[in-house]
């Protein structure tokens, strides 16, 4: 059996040296990938809390990524 999901937003995250993740909103939440996941790492339930959780995500000490929706 295949699932699909239907994303409704997105927004991508960049940092200084260009795009680092994506933030997809969908009827489960927000899910946050990083540029080379193969997969979501999670599902949050505010974008606000998907935004601090792909920042967590980042190396140690980098700046928090500028958002800008898609």
């Amino acid at each position: 059996m295949s699932q699909s999901m239907t994303i409704e937003k997105r927004w991508v995250a960049f940092g200084p040296a260009g795009a680092v993740g994506v933030i997809h909103r969908t009827s489960d939440g927000f899910r946050v990938k990083l540029v080379d996941d193969d997969d979501y790492r999670g599902s949050y339930p505010s974008l606000e809390i998907a935004k601090s959780a792909l920042h967590a995500a980042l190396a140690p000490g980098s700046e928090w990524p500028e958002f800008t929706e898609h």
